[in-house]
């Protein structure tokens, strides 16, 4: 999906990608420090990407976070698997799962068995994050667009708590009955949800449908509508997120 951060287009809806190999592609990139900041607590940000993008499009993200919370923060950029896209007639692109029909509204079809797979992945990464030694609850999954969808799929069915997870221009992709499913854990996680008023590709009122679901799920959601915004993330949401996470980062690992 079209993501515009400083008005530049990253990826068409209509364009055909090459086909690659089916995996997710793991960017990892460690900003440790040296000396004394280095016994600070450790976290990690993992972004996943919009349709038809990648992750290394989106690195450039981790650059507005420069407060000295961030130091020992450890980023991630993984890539979904290319495959068929209903919605582009079937035309090859990175996807995370099936997106059956553009614009998304609340009642579009979903493809719930796809985004499972998907989150299996997302969640083997997390795991592999805890077993580094790093607090569940400085961890803070994040995504856009479809990135965002899978991000709220993948924070409510993770068994543990984390940091937060954060919904930029998303969509629930899942039916009402998944929130049966959501650990206990899991329903600790605060969320933070922005979406643009004036966004033609995945509607406003998509993106507004979900943060009441997860209110009557006992989850806790900050829904923040941005005026004007279309399917981009704006600078004003990047520095907000650099806040809303600084806030939440635990002391200690």
């Amino acid at each position: 999906m079209k993501h515009l951060m400083w008005n530049k287009p990253i990826a068409l809806l209509t364009v055909t990608f090459p086909v690659t190999p089916f995996f997710i592609v793991y960017f990892r990139e460690s900003s440790t420090p040296r000396g004394p900041d280095s016994m600070a607590a450790r976290s990690f940000v993992l972004w996943l990407h919009g349709l038809g993008e990648s992750g290394p499009a989106n690195e450039s993200i981790k650059t507005f976070f420069t407060a000295p919370e961030f130091r020992n923060t450890t980023w991630s950029f993984p890539s979904a698997p290319s495959k068929p896209v209903s919605c582009n007639y079937g035309a090859v692109m990175p996807s995370w799962f099936d997106i059956h029909e553009i614009p998304v509204a609340a009642e579009s079809p979903k493809d719930e068995d796809g985004l499972l797979k998907a989150v299996q992945n997302v969640h083997a990464m997390i795991d592999q994050e805890v077993a580094s030694g790093i607090n569940s609850e400085n961890i803070f999954i994040c995504g856009f667009s479809q990135g965002g969808a899978l991000t709220l799929a993948s924070t409510l069915l993770y068994p543990r708590t984390l940091g937060g997870g954060v919904v930029f221009s998303g969509w629930v992709p899942f039916n009402t009955s998944m929130l049966g499913q959501i650990p206990p854990g899991a329903k600790q996680t605060p969320f933070l949800w922005s979406h643009g008023m004036a966004d033609s590709t995945v509607l406003f009122e998509a993106g507004q449908a979900g943060p009441p679901l997860l209110e009557h799920a006992g989850i806790n959601c900050e829904f923040k509508a941005y005026p004007g915004l279309g399917h981009s993330i704006s600078m004003e949401e990047l520095l907000y997120l650099e806040s809303w996470i600084k806030t939440r980062l635990r002391s200690s690992s």
